[in-house]
């Protein structure tokens, strides 16, 4: 996630083509390393998601099929449709049923910081019989959702455009192999605080009437009758870590860069207030097929068959997901940067994951960068503008910067700016190769797991000097 400040509307196009890389497991130019397969024991997820008629509510079912690797006697799933934002545009959800290996259980529902009297983000399941590693242990949940309308959040409906979009409208199993369960609490102020393993998605199933769209996630693996007036449409992806999809009156542009399939998604009906989009679908493809080449010449191929972004006309900036962006219709000077940082998400939070809640730097600041060197915005993050001192500690948790009372650009300032800022700096005291095929490498070796702070030690070890800036903008000061 970003904030279109005024620092994007001085984008300058660059006019160098550069090459596509051809495969999917090579790393990138300059480097060895192969990209680490994902984990053969990741959890496997069969999920359906049925939107009424007027998108205005959902239901929907989820088996997820979870082999530990430690004991465990509970399951923890989160419901971050019922963070603060959310809730307080109307958004939310409870589950309604639960089992687990076909018994049913009674769900404990923690608040985990969600607002009085709304329903709880943090959902314990517990296990009948408690299981050993390597065991397999299977949930079902059932659950409801309620989606706030013209929402500027992740998850809502516009009545007027006819559309729905729906970020991490599933329970989320919140466990990290080597950690354990994960329960720190949503925060108030906008920003991701998602932390999840990949799992394979071995079908979501998503049911609409016959003449909505439905802009999905991961590839498409077809369309079938669901009843009078219903049609289920249905996705996989071998190896994400979160869902979204959108659905209804859009108009949706298929195109291919390099090896990408590119799913473009713009309300047909223009901005809920009937005044023209700002930017077409032309446009936007046009950004990914100028940006995604870039990006993969920096970092290595991109991780996914398939890209898919959504225009949400009431956000403001954009939110990613794996396979899924959702983009505010924001105007030409800041569409460029939005584009380009969104886009390198799809290594930094979705290929390597992190937990945004209490690492929220280990994407934020690492998507800056590469925006920063893909769209010519390398002298807007010098390092002497930041200070730990007054703007914080780029290593800081979400709960820190959501009680620093300067607000969502505060942490903007502190994480994602002076975080790219100190990458740069580190990049430019060792060597722009140097630098580059170290980062292309801690991608290749960390890809399809939730990193730390000692991974990105690990992984620069040969370089202290990039050490040594990031832990001059406290980096490493973290929890």
């Amino acid at each position: 996630m970003i904030d279109p400040s005024g620092r994007y509307r001085a984008f300058v196009v660059l006019t160098v083509a550069l090459a596509i890389l051809g495969g999917c497991a090579a790393a990138g130019p300059g480097t060895t390393v192969e990209r680490a397969a994902p984990d053969p024991d990741r959890p496997v997820v069969d999920a359906t998601l049925d939107l009424a008629p007027d998108l205005a509510s959902a239901t929907g079912t989820q088996s997820v099929r979870f082999t530990p690797d430690e004991p465990i006697c509970e399951l923890v799933f989160r419901l971050w449709t019922n963070r603060p934002p959310t809730i307080a545009d109307g958004t939310s959800s409870e589950i309604t049923t639960a089992a687990v290996d076909g018994s049913p259980v009674t769900p404990v529902v923690e608040q985990a910081g969600a607002p009085d009297g709304a329903p709880g983000t943090l959902v314990e399941l517990p296990l009948p019989v408690c299981a050993e590693p390597g065991g397999t242990v299977t949930a079902e949940l059932g659950f409801r959702i309620t989606l706030g309308a013209d929402s500027g959040q992740r998850i809502g409906y516009s009545p007027a455009a006819g559309t729905a979009w729906l970020g991490s409208p599933l329970p989320v199993l919140d466990h990290v192999r080597g950690r354990g369960w994960v329960r720190e609490p949503a925060v108030s102020m906008a920003g991701e605080t998602v932390v999840s393993e990949d799992f394979r998605l071995a079908s979501l199933a998503v049911t609409v009437d016959d003449d909505q769209q439905v802009v999905g996630v991961g590839t498409p693996a077809g369309r079938t009758p669901a009843g009078p007036g219903r049609s289920t449409h249905t996705f996989t992806a071998d190896a994400i870590r979160d869902v979204a999809i959108a659905a209804g009156d859009y108009a949706i542009t298929e195109s291919t860069v390099g090896t990408t399939r590119v799913h473009v998604a713009v309300p047909a009906a223009g901005r809920a207030d009937g005044a023209a989009l700002r930017g077409s679908a032309a446009d936007w493809t046009g950004a990914v097929a100028e940006f995604l080449p870039r990006l993969e010449e920096l970092l290595g191929p991109h991780p996914y068959p398939d890209l898919w972004l959504t225009i949400v006309p009431s956000q403001s900036d954009g939110v990613e997901f794996p396979t899924h962006l959702q983009f505010g219709d924001v105007d030409e000077g800041t569409r460029a940067g939005l584009a380009a940082h969104e886009l390198a998400h799809m290594w930094f939070y979705a290929l390597l994951g992190n937990d945004q809640a209490r690492d929220p730097w280990l994407d934020e600041s690492f998507t800056t960068w590469a925006q920063a060197v893909v769209a010519d915005q390398i002298d807007y993050y010098r390092p002497a503008k930041y200070s730990p001192a007054t703007d914080g500690r780029i290593g800081d948790p979400m709960t820190l910067w959501d009680r620093r009372g300067d607000g969502f650009a505060g942490y903007v300032t502190g994480v994602y700016d002076q975080g790219a800022a100190a990458l740069l700096e580190g990049r430019r005291r060792v060597g722009e190769d140097r630098f580059d095929a170290a980062m292309r490498e801690h991608i290749a070796r960390n890809a399809h797991r939730v990193v730390e702070p000692a991974d990105v030690q690990a992984s620069f070890a040969g370089l202290p000097e990039v050490l040594d800036v990031l832990a001059e903008h406290g980096a490493f000061d973290g929890p």
